[in-house]
Protein backbone atom coordinates (compact mmCIF):
# COMPACT_ATOMS: atom_id res chain seq x y z
CA UNK A 1 0.00 0.00 0.00
CA UNK A 2 2.67 2.40 1.09
CA UNK A 3 4.62 1.62 -2.29
CA UNK A 4 1.89 2.74 -4.42
CA UNK A 5 0.81 5.36 -2.56
CA UNK A 6 4.75 7.10 -3.31
CA UNK A 7 4.32 5.65 -6.79
CA UNK A 8 1.12 7.42 -7.66
CA UNK A 9 2.72 10.75 -5.75
CA UNK A 10 5.24 10.72 -8.20
CA UNK A 11 3.39 9.93 -10.78
CA UNK A 12 0.76 13.05 -9.75
CA UNK A 13 4.14 14.96 -9.66
CA UNK A 14 5.24 14.27 -12.88
CA UNK A 15 1.60 14.88 -14.43
CA UNK A 16 1.26 18.34 -12.40
CA UNK A 17 4.75 19.23 -13.82
CA UNK A 18 4.07 18.42 -17.61
CA UNK A 19 0.41 20.00 -17.10
CA UNK A 20 2.02 22.92 -15.83
CA UNK A 21 4.51 23.12 -19.01
CA UNK A 22 1.56 22.59 -21.36
CA UNK A 23 0.09 25.51 -19.97
CA UNK A 24 3.16 27.75 -20.27
CA UNK A 25 3.74 26.23 -23.62
CA UNK A 26 -0.62 27.88 -24.25
CA UNK A 27 0.22 30.74 -23.25
CA UNK A 28 3.48 31.15 -25.28
CA UNK A 29 0.99 30.41 -28.00
CA UNK A 30 -1.53 32.89 -27.55
CA UNK A 31 1.37 35.60 -27.03
CA UNK A 32 2.92 34.35 -30.13
CA UNK A 33 -0.95 34.44 -32.07
CA UNK A 34 -1.20 38.38 -30.31
CA UNK A 35 2.48 39.21 -31.43
CA UNK A 36 1.82 37.94 -34.66
CA UNK A 37 -0.94 40.03 -35.60
CA UNK A 38 0.69 43.15 -33.82
CA UNK A 39 3.69 42.61 -36.04
CA UNK A 40 1.62 41.67 -39.29
CA UNK A 41 0.35 45.48 -38.84
CA UNK A 42 3.29 46.83 -37.97
CA UNK A 43 5.08 45.79 -41.53
CA UNK A 44 2.00 46.77 -44.09
CA UNK A 45 2.45 50.13 -42.47
CA UNK A 46 5.93 49.78 -42.94
CA UNK A 47 5.77 48.55 -46.17
CA UNK A 48 2.88 51.20 -47.32
CA UNK A 49 4.84 53.92 -45.84
CA UNK A 50 8.16 53.09 -47.64
CA UNK A 51 6.23 52.65 -51.11
CA UNK A 52 4.09 56.23 -50.48
CA UNK A 53 7.88 57.75 -49.92
CA UNK A 54 9.13 55.97 -53.43
CA UNK A 55 6.53 57.24 -55.31
CA UNK A 56 7.12 60.77 -53.65
CA UNK A 57 10.91 60.62 -54.82
CA UNK A 58 9.14 59.33 -58.22
CA UNK A 59 6.76 62.15 -58.50
CA UNK A 60 9.47 64.89 -57.23
CA UNK A 61 11.83 63.51 -60.03
CA UNK A 62 9.40 63.61 -62.60
CA UNK A 63 8.67 67.20 -61.72
CA UNK A 64 11.93 68.38 -61.59
CA UNK A 65 12.47 66.51 -64.85
CA UNK A 66 9.87 68.34 -66.63
CA UNK A 67 11.03 71.47 -65.24
CA UNK A 68 14.43 70.85 -66.88
CA UNK A 69 12.48 70.47 -70.16
CA UNK A 70 10.20 73.66 -69.69
CA UNK A 71 13.20 75.73 -68.64
CA UNK A 72 15.21 74.41 -72.18
CA UNK A 73 12.31 74.60 -74.52
CA UNK A 74 11.88 78.23 -73.08
CA UNK A 75 15.94 79.40 -73.71
CA UNK A 76 15.44 77.35 -77.23
CA UNK A 77 12.83 79.59 -78.10
CA UNK A 78 13.73 83.04 -76.84
CA UNK A 79 16.88 82.43 -79.12
CA UNK A 80 15.25 81.19 -82.07
CA UNK A 81 12.64 84.03 -81.50
CA UNK A 82 15.32 86.95 -81.45
CA UNK A 83 17.16 85.47 -84.54
CA UNK A 84 13.78 85.21 -86.64
CA UNK A 85 12.76 88.46 -85.53
CA UNK A 86 15.72 90.05 -86.42
CA UNK A 87 16.11 87.91 -90.14
CA UNK A 88 12.66 89.48 -90.72
CA UNK A 89 13.57 92.88 -90.35
CA UNK A 90 16.54 92.15 -92.77
CA UNK A 91 14.67 90.59 -95.02
CA UNK A 92 12.12 93.43 -95.10
CA UNK A 93 15.40 96.09 -95.33
CA UNK A 94 16.40 93.98 -98.31
CA UNK A 95 13.22 93.76 -99.85
CA UNK A 96 12.55 97.25 -99.83
CA UNK A 97 16.35 97.74 -101.38
CA UNK A 98 15.87 95.54 -104.41
CA UNK A 99 12.45 97.07 -105.04
CA UNK A 100 14.47 100.53 -105.16
CA UNK A 101 17.26 99.54 -107.18
CA UNK A 102 15.01 97.45 -109.86
CA UNK A 103 13.15 101.36 -109.88
CA UNK A 104 16.38 102.72 -110.25
CA UNK A 105 17.55 100.46 -113.76
CA UNK A 106 13.63 100.61 -114.88
CA UNK A 107 14.00 104.97 -114.89
CA UNK A 108 14.76 106.53 -118.41
CA UNK A 109 15.54 109.40 -116.31
CA UNK A 110 19.48 109.91 -117.17
CA UNK A 111 20.23 113.14 -114.84
CA UNK A 112 20.34 111.53 -111.08
CA UNK A 113 20.96 107.72 -112.13
CA UNK A 114 24.99 107.95 -111.19
CA UNK A 115 23.55 109.37 -107.80
CA UNK A 116 21.24 106.74 -107.49
CA UNK A 117 23.61 103.52 -107.91
CA UNK A 118 25.77 105.02 -105.46
CA UNK A 119 23.23 105.38 -102.60
CA UNK A 120 21.89 101.48 -103.19
CA UNK A 121 25.12 100.32 -103.23
CA UNK A 122 26.09 102.05 -100.03
CA UNK A 123 22.79 101.06 -98.18
CA UNK A 124 23.14 97.12 -99.55
CA UNK A 125 27.22 97.45 -98.07
CA UNK A 126 25.07 98.37 -94.70
CA UNK A 127 22.33 96.40 -95.15
CA UNK A 128 21.33 94.05 -92.10
CA UNK A 129 21.04 91.26 -94.45
CA UNK A 130 24.30 90.88 -95.12
CA UNK A 131 25.56 91.00 -91.41
CA UNK A 132 23.18 88.34 -90.42
CA UNK A 133 24.43 84.70 -89.49
CA UNK A 134 22.41 82.16 -91.37
CA UNK A 135 22.79 78.90 -89.00
CA UNK A 136 20.62 78.99 -86.27
CA UNK A 137 21.39 79.06 -82.66
CA UNK A 138 19.63 76.63 -81.11
CA UNK A 139 18.73 73.52 -82.17
CA UNK A 140 14.99 71.74 -82.57
CA UNK A 141 16.73 68.33 -80.94
CA UNK A 142 15.69 67.26 -77.65
CA UNK A 143 16.53 64.20 -77.50
CA UNK A 144 19.40 64.84 -74.94
CA UNK A 145 16.60 65.25 -72.28
CA UNK A 146 14.55 61.92 -73.11
CA UNK A 147 14.96 59.14 -70.49
CA UNK A 148 15.40 55.11 -70.47
CA UNK A 149 14.06 53.87 -67.28
CA UNK A 150 14.29 50.58 -68.28
CA UNK A 151 16.73 49.28 -65.73
CA UNK A 152 15.17 51.41 -63.14
CA UNK A 153 12.18 49.32 -63.69
CA UNK A 154 13.75 46.27 -63.49
CA UNK A 155 15.05 47.18 -60.05
CA UNK A 156 12.09 47.75 -58.80
CA UNK A 157 10.63 45.15 -60.40
CA UNK A 158 13.32 43.21 -58.73
CA UNK A 159 12.43 44.91 -54.85
CA UNK A 160 11.90 41.58 -52.20
CA UNK A 161 11.62 41.57 -48.52
CA UNK A 162 14.90 42.29 -46.78
CA UNK A 163 17.00 39.12 -46.22
CA UNK A 164 16.67 38.11 -42.61
CA UNK A 165 19.66 37.07 -41.16
CA UNK A 166 19.77 32.94 -39.86
CA UNK A 167 19.21 32.13 -36.69
CA UNK A 168 22.83 31.60 -34.23
CA UNK A 169 23.43 28.79 -32.88
CA UNK A 170 25.19 29.31 -29.21
CA UNK A 171 27.56 26.31 -28.98
CA UNK A 172 27.43 24.61 -25.10
CA UNK A 173 30.21 23.12 -25.67
CA UNK A 174 32.69 26.10 -26.03
CA UNK A 175 30.73 28.69 -23.26
CA UNK A 176 32.86 28.96 -20.52
CA UNK A 177 31.38 30.04 -16.92
CA UNK A 178 34.67 30.87 -14.97
CA UNK A 179 35.83 33.48 -12.14
CA UNK A 180 32.08 34.91 -12.11
CA UNK A 181 32.60 35.63 -16.14
CA UNK A 182 30.47 33.99 -18.71
CA UNK A 183 31.77 33.67 -22.44
CA UNK A 184 28.84 32.76 -25.14
CA UNK A 185 30.27 31.58 -28.07
CA UNK A 186 27.81 31.12 -31.45
CA UNK A 187 28.15 30.19 -35.15
CA UNK A 188 25.53 30.99 -38.06
CA UNK A 189 24.21 27.88 -40.39
CA UNK A 190 26.37 29.97 -43.56
CA UNK A 191 28.43 32.87 -43.95
CA UNK A 192 26.48 35.85 -43.94
CA UNK A 193 28.86 39.27 -45.31
CA UNK A 194 25.69 41.33 -44.51
CA UNK A 195 25.24 41.07 -41.14
CA UNK A 196 26.83 43.85 -39.11
CA UNK A 197 26.23 43.22 -35.30
CA UNK A 198 24.74 40.84 -32.55
CA UNK A 199 22.60 41.02 -29.90
CA UNK A 200 22.73 39.23 -26.90
CA UNK A 201 20.28 38.52 -24.26
CA UNK A 202 20.75 36.93 -20.84
CA UNK A 203 18.52 36.24 -18.24
CA UNK A 204 18.72 34.87 -14.33
CA UNK A 205 17.04 32.43 -13.22
CA UNK A 206 16.69 29.29 -10.79
CA UNK A 207 14.96 27.17 -13.48
CA UNK A 208 16.92 25.35 -15.91
CA UNK A 209 13.76 23.34 -18.26
CA UNK A 210 11.74 25.91 -20.68
CA UNK A 211 11.02 29.19 -19.40
CA UNK A 212 8.09 29.66 -17.15
CA UNK A 213 4.78 32.04 -18.07
CA UNK A 214 6.19 34.37 -15.25
CA UNK A 215 9.97 34.37 -15.34
CA UNK A 216 11.03 36.73 -11.66
CA UNK A 217 13.86 38.90 -13.96
CA UNK A 218 14.12 40.45 -17.27
CA UNK A 219 15.93 39.48 -20.15
CA UNK A 220 19.17 42.03 -19.75
CA UNK A 221 20.36 42.94 -23.51
CA UNK A 222 23.98 43.32 -25.14
CA UNK A 223 23.65 45.23 -28.39
CA UNK A 224 26.49 46.07 -30.85
CA UNK A 225 28.33 43.09 -31.08
CA UNK A 226 30.50 42.72 -34.10
CA UNK A 227 31.91 38.93 -33.25
CA UNK A 228 30.15 35.47 -33.25
CA UNK A 229 31.63 35.20 -29.16
CA UNK A 230 30.94 38.32 -26.43
CA UNK A 231 32.06 37.59 -22.43
CA UNK A 232 30.11 39.12 -19.48
CA UNK A 233 32.23 39.92 -16.72
CA UNK A 234 32.46 40.55 -13.23
CA UNK A 235 28.75 39.15 -12.94
CA UNK A 236 27.17 38.30 -9.23
CA UNK A 237 25.74 34.72 -9.31
CA UNK A 238 22.84 35.11 -7.16
CA UNK A 239 20.48 32.66 -9.36
CA UNK A 240 21.83 28.97 -9.56
CA UNK A 241 21.49 29.35 -13.74
CA UNK A 242 21.79 32.11 -16.23
CA UNK A 243 19.82 31.49 -20.31
CA UNK A 244 21.21 33.28 -22.74
CA UNK A 245 19.69 33.67 -26.19
CA UNK A 246 20.98 35.58 -29.39
CA UNK A 247 20.12 37.23 -32.90
CA UNK A 248 21.93 38.52 -35.74
CA UNK A 249 21.25 41.78 -37.30
CA UNK A 250 22.06 43.29 -40.80
CA UNK A 251 21.59 46.73 -41.89
CA UNK A 252 17.87 46.80 -41.51
CA UNK A 253 16.15 43.79 -40.24
CA UNK A 254 17.39 41.41 -36.61
CA UNK A 255 16.71 37.69 -37.08
CA UNK A 256 14.87 35.10 -35.10
CA UNK A 257 16.89 34.72 -31.39
CA UNK A 258 18.47 31.67 -31.20
CA UNK A 259 17.30 28.67 -28.94
CA UNK A 260 17.57 28.66 -25.71
CA UNK A 261 20.69 27.83 -23.92
CA UNK A 262 21.01 27.90 -19.87
CA UNK A 263 24.47 27.42 -18.10
CA UNK A 264 24.60 26.72 -14.46
CA UNK A 265 26.68 29.70 -12.72
CA UNK A 266 28.18 26.98 -10.07
CA UNK A 267 27.96 29.59 -7.30
CA UNK A 268 27.22 29.77 -3.87
CA UNK A 269 24.65 31.70 -2.23
CA UNK A 270 22.92 32.21 0.98
CA UNK A 271 21.70 35.49 3.41
CA UNK A 272 22.60 36.30 6.58
CA UNK A 273 20.55 34.27 9.68
CA UNK A 274 18.88 37.39 11.82
CA UNK A 275 17.60 34.67 14.00
CA UNK A 276 20.75 33.48 15.09
CA UNK A 277 22.30 36.89 15.48
CA UNK A 278 23.38 38.11 19.02
CA UNK A 279 20.59 41.09 20.13
CA UNK A 280 23.90 43.64 20.03
CA UNK A 281 24.13 42.96 15.96
CA UNK A 282 22.66 44.85 14.13
CA UNK A 283 21.29 42.46 10.43
CA UNK A 284 20.23 44.19 7.13
CA UNK A 285 20.22 41.51 3.87
CA UNK A 286 24.42 40.75 4.00
CA UNK A 287 25.33 43.71 6.30
CA UNK A 288 26.32 43.65 10.10
CA UNK A 289 26.91 46.54 12.17
CA UNK A 290 27.81 46.49 15.96
CA UNK A 291 25.17 47.91 18.31
CA UNK A 292 25.52 48.89 21.44
CA UNK A 293 21.97 49.50 22.66
CA UNK A 294 20.73 47.06 20.79
CA UNK A 295 19.81 44.47 23.26
CA UNK A 296 18.47 47.29 25.79
CA UNK A 297 16.50 48.73 22.99
CA UNK A 298 15.24 44.83 22.39
CA UNK A 299 14.35 44.53 26.43
CA UNK A 300 12.31 47.85 26.34
CA UNK A 301 10.34 46.73 23.31
CA UNK A 302 9.88 43.51 25.38
CA UNK A 303 8.45 45.14 28.43
CA UNK A 304 6.17 47.54 26.07
CA UNK A 305 4.41 44.67 24.46
CA UNK A 306 4.30 42.79 28.11
CA UNK A 307 0.56 41.97 29.08
CA UNK A 308 -0.96 40.92 32.52
CA UNK A 309 -2.17 37.87 30.05
CA UNK A 310 -1.35 34.30 31.57
CA UNK A 311 1.51 33.69 28.71
CA UNK A 312 3.43 36.51 29.72
CA UNK A 313 2.79 36.50 33.68
CA UNK A 314 5.84 36.19 35.61
CA UNK A 315 5.01 32.19 36.98
CA UNK A 316 5.42 31.35 33.57
CA UNK A 317 8.06 32.99 32.34
CA UNK A 318 9.88 31.54 35.25
CA UNK A 319 9.46 28.16 34.32
CA UNK A 320 10.41 28.55 30.35
CA UNK A 321 14.05 26.98 30.16
CA UNK A 322 16.83 29.33 28.37
CA UNK A 323 17.08 26.62 25.67
CA UNK A 324 13.36 26.76 24.61
CA UNK A 325 13.29 30.63 24.35
CA UNK A 326 11.01 31.15 21.38
CA UNK A 327 13.56 32.41 18.35
CA UNK A 328 12.58 33.81 14.62
CA UNK A 329 14.46 30.81 13.16
CA UNK A 330 13.14 27.62 14.47
CA UNK A 331 15.86 25.34 15.91
CA UNK A 332 18.80 27.95 16.22
CA UNK A 333 19.05 30.10 19.51
CA UNK A 334 20.33 33.37 19.33
CA UNK A 335 23.35 33.86 20.47
CA UNK A 336 24.49 35.91 23.68
CA UNK A 337 26.62 36.86 26.49
CA UNK A 338 29.82 37.60 24.73
CA UNK A 339 29.15 35.28 21.72
CA UNK A 340 28.77 38.20 19.13
CA UNK A 341 28.02 36.03 16.05
CA UNK A 342 25.44 35.39 13.20
CA UNK A 343 25.10 32.91 11.12
CA UNK A 344 24.26 32.43 7.14
CA UNK A 345 21.04 30.50 6.36
CA UNK A 346 22.53 27.74 4.40
CA UNK A 347 24.88 24.68 5.34
CA UNK A 348 27.58 23.19 3.49
CA UNK A 349 27.22 19.42 3.07
CA UNK A 350 29.49 18.83 0.00
CA UNK A 351 31.47 20.17 -3.02
CA UNK A 352 33.51 23.80 -2.95
CA UNK A 353 32.49 27.12 -2.47
CA UNK A 354 33.98 30.52 -1.87
CA UNK A 355 32.73 33.89 -0.30
CA UNK A 356 33.86 36.93 0.76
CA UNK A 357 33.81 38.84 3.88
CA UNK A 358 34.53 43.11 3.61
CA UNK A 359 35.26 44.36 7.68
CA UNK A 360 36.39 47.39 9.37
CA UNK A 361 39.68 46.88 10.38
CA UNK A 362 39.48 49.56 13.23
CA UNK A 363 36.98 46.78 15.00
CA UNK A 364 37.46 45.87 18.64
CA UNK A 365 36.97 42.09 17.22
CA UNK A 366 36.45 40.42 14.07
CA UNK A 367 36.18 36.98 13.37
CA UNK A 368 34.99 34.89 10.19
CA UNK A 369 35.01 30.87 9.61
CA UNK A 370 32.59 27.93 9.45
CA UNK A 371 30.63 26.24 12.50
CA UNK A 372 28.43 23.51 13.04
CA UNK A 373 24.93 23.60 13.47
CA UNK A 374 25.22 22.38 17.17
CA UNK A 375 27.57 25.66 18.30
CA UNK A 376 25.90 26.48 20.90
CA UNK A 377 24.90 30.19 21.77
CA UNK A 378 27.40 31.26 24.38
CA UNK A 379 30.04 29.49 22.20
CA UNK A 380 32.74 31.90 20.62
CA UNK A 381 34.05 31.51 17.48
CA UNK A 382 37.49 28.80 17.66
CA UNK A 383 36.85 28.55 20.88
CA UNK A 384 35.24 24.89 20.40
CA UNK A 385 35.47 22.06 18.39
CA UNK A 386 32.15 23.40 16.47
CA UNK A 387 34.00 26.46 14.84
CA UNK A 388 36.81 27.09 12.67
CA UNK A 389 37.91 30.87 12.68
CA UNK A 390 40.16 33.69 11.71
CA UNK A 391 40.35 36.47 14.67
CA UNK A 392 41.08 39.78 14.22
CA UNK A 393 41.90 41.51 17.56
CA UNK A 394 42.46 45.56 18.02
CA UNK A 395 41.50 45.33 21.95
CA UNK A 396 45.46 45.83 23.43
CA UNK A 397 47.37 45.51 20.03
CA UNK A 398 46.37 44.43 16.71
CA UNK A 399 46.64 40.69 15.90
CA UNK A 400 45.59 38.32 13.92
CA UNK A 401 45.14 34.65 14.66
CA UNK A 402 43.66 31.28 13.40
CA UNK A 403 41.36 29.44 16.14
CA UNK A 404 39.92 26.21 16.72
CA UNK A 405 38.56 24.31 19.63
CA UNK A 406 40.36 27.14 22.05
CA UNK A 407 43.93 26.90 20.08
CA UNK A 408 45.00 29.77 17.85
CA UNK A 409 48.34 30.54 16.01
CA UNK A 410 49.70 33.67 14.98
CA UNK A 411 49.74 34.65 11.39
CA UNK A 412 52.36 36.37 10.34
CA UNK A 413 50.52 38.30 7.01
CA UNK A 414 48.89 41.72 5.91
CA UNK A 415 45.62 42.38 7.37
CA UNK A 416 43.76 42.89 4.88
CA UNK A 417 40.55 44.43 3.76
CA UNK A 418 38.47 41.80 2.82
CA UNK A 419 39.22 37.98 2.96
CA UNK A 420 38.29 35.10 1.09
CA UNK A 421 36.91 31.90 2.19
CA UNK A 422 37.20 28.44 0.55
CA UNK A 423 35.61 25.80 2.04
CA UNK A 424 36.32 21.98 0.40
CA UNK A 425 33.51 19.73 2.26
CA UNK A 426 34.47 16.19 0.62
CA UNK A 427 38.35 17.28 1.49
CA UNK A 428 37.84 18.73 4.84
CA UNK A 429 39.60 22.11 3.77
CA UNK A 430 38.90 25.64 4.91
CA UNK A 431 41.13 27.94 4.19
CA UNK A 432 41.47 31.83 3.81
CA UNK A 433 42.60 33.98 1.02
CA UNK A 434 43.41 37.78 0.99
CA UNK A 435 40.58 38.30 -1.40
CA UNK A 436 42.64 41.55 -3.75
CA UNK A 437 45.78 39.07 -4.61
CA UNK A 438 44.46 35.66 -3.59
CA UNK A 439 47.64 35.14 -1.55
CA UNK A 440 46.70 32.01 1.14
CA UNK A 441 46.06 32.65 4.76
CA UNK A 442 46.22 29.78 6.56
CA UNK A 443 44.44 26.53 5.74
CA UNK A 444 42.54 24.31 8.59
CA UNK A 445 42.52 20.53 7.27
CA UNK A 446 40.36 18.19 9.00
CA UNK A 447 37.52 15.86 8.76
CA UNK A 448 33.74 17.89 9.04
CA UNK A 449 31.62 15.45 10.99
CA UNK A 450 28.34 17.23 9.82
CA UNK A 451 27.53 20.15 7.74
CA UNK A 452 29.20 23.01 8.42
CA UNK A 453 27.85 27.12 7.98
CA UNK A 454 29.42 30.16 6.93
CA UNK A 455 29.63 32.19 10.09
CA UNK A 456 30.57 35.57 11.46
CA UNK A 457 31.85 37.87 15.01
CA UNK A 458 32.11 41.39 14.92
CA UNK A 459 32.27 43.37 18.18
CA UNK A 460 32.79 47.24 17.84
CA UNK A 461 32.54 47.32 14.38
CA UNK A 462 30.72 46.31 10.95
CA UNK A 463 31.58 43.64 7.97
CA UNK A 464 29.18 42.66 4.71
CA UNK A 465 29.24 39.61 3.05
CA UNK A 466 29.55 39.25 -0.50
CA UNK A 467 28.45 35.98 -2.04
CA UNK A 468 27.09 34.71 -5.69
CA UNK A 469 31.31 33.95 -6.31
CA UNK A 470 32.57 31.54 -8.09
CA UNK A 471 35.57 29.47 -6.59
CA UNK A 472 38.30 32.03 -8.05
CA UNK A 473 40.68 29.82 -10.62
CA UNK A 474 43.87 31.28 -8.70
CA UNK A 475 42.28 29.75 -5.41
CA UNK A 476 41.61 26.39 -7.38
CA UNK A 477 45.40 26.32 -9.03
CA UNK A 478 46.53 27.06 -5.31
CA UNK A 479 44.43 24.53 -3.69
CA UNK A 480 45.98 21.53 -6.32
CA UNK A 481 49.57 22.74 -6.11
CA UNK A 482 48.81 22.14 -2.17
CA UNK A 483 47.01 19.00 -1.93
CA UNK A 484 49.91 16.86 -1.40
CA UNK A 485 51.46 19.05 1.56
CA UNK A 486 51.05 18.35 4.58
CA UNK A 487 48.59 20.55 7.00
CA UNK A 488 49.86 24.08 8.26
CA UNK A 489 48.17 23.97 10.97
CA UNK A 490 47.97 20.75 12.49
CA UNK A 491 48.10 21.79 16.17
CA UNK A 492 44.94 23.33 15.35
CA UNK A 493 42.72 20.37 14.10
Amino acid sequence: MGDQKESLRKITHTLAMKNEEISNFVCTLKQNLENLEGNTNRVQEDLESEFTALNAVLVEMKENMVTRIKQERASRTYELQSQLSACSKALESSEELLELANQTLCSSETGGFNQAAKDIKDSVTMAPAFRLSLKAKASDNMSHLMVDFSQEREVLQGLKFLPVPGTPEIQVSECQVCDNTVTVVWTLPEPDSKIEHYILEHRRTNHEGPPRLREDYPWMVVEGIREMEHSLIGLRFDTRYLTFRVRACNKAVAGEFSELVTLETHAFNFKLDSGSAHQNLKVEDLSVEWDSCGGKIQDIRKEKTRTNSPMHSPARSALNSPKRTPTARPGRDRFTAESYTVLADTSIDAGQHYWEVRFDKESKAFAVGVALRSLGRFDQLGKSSASWCIHLNNWLQQSLTAKHNNKARTLDCVIPNRIGVYVNYDEGVLSFYNSKTKQLMHTFKTKFPQPVIPAFMVWNGTFSVLTGIQVPSLVQSGQRRNSNTSSSNASLT
